[in-house]
């Protein structure tokens, strides 16, 4: 068990033991953080994989986005991406450069490259990449990379503010069961 007791999902045992105590975030970013993994699990729900995140820019606007990997037949259709593309075509370039991603799970490393590219200066995730892995047992198609975004991020000519991974349960809950 983790500091604050958090398990993983499966019985795989703790959460990553860095993973930062729920109660040393902002509450504003606790929350959106909480939704992220709510959007998860609508992702779930509908046939997706488990994968849920919105960003928030300074005006206040938000924009929300589901993994659709399975009900949009696109294997490019992660939360992250799906995010990126929906807000570049909401928001100038001006407002995703002050703006922050929240996400359930750690951006995998094609997720973490859309987010540079398209400026995002700020991430917030939940479960980590290296957690995720331990969750997921076996894949059919592409494993997962081990590749964590910070250092996709550290190899940019730019800071990213990388915030995570959050010690939240419900983030490695939602995934239960599916990869099974």
């Amino acid at each position: 068990m983790s500091a604050d007791g958090a398990e993983a999902a499966g019985g795989t045992g703790p959460l990553d033991p860095a993973a930062l105590d729920p109660a040393a975030l902002d509450p504003t970013d606790l929350e959106r953080l909480e939704r992220a993994i709510e959007l998860a699990r609508a992702a779930r729900e509908r046939g997706d994989h488990p994968f849920g995140a919105l960003l928030v820019a300074a005006d206040g606007t938000v924009v929300e986005a589901l993994n659709t990997v399975h009900t949009g037949h696109d294997p490019i259709g992660h939360a992250e991406t799906n995010l990126v593309r929906d807000s570049g075509q909401r928001l100038e370039m001006a407002e995703l450069a002050t703006s922050t991603l929240y996400t359930s799970t750690e951006p995998c490393a094609m997720c973490t490259g859309a987010i540079y590219w398209a400026g995002i200066p700020r991430v917030v995730f939940a479960l980590s990449e290296a957690d995720l892995r331990g969750l997921v047992s076996e894949q059919s198609g592409v494993p997962t990379l081990s590749l964590p975004s910070r250092e996709v991020f550290a190899r940019g000519g730019r800071p990213v503010e990388v915030v995570g991974p959050v010690a939240l349960p419900a983030a490695a809950e939602v995934h239960r069961g599916f990869w099974d």
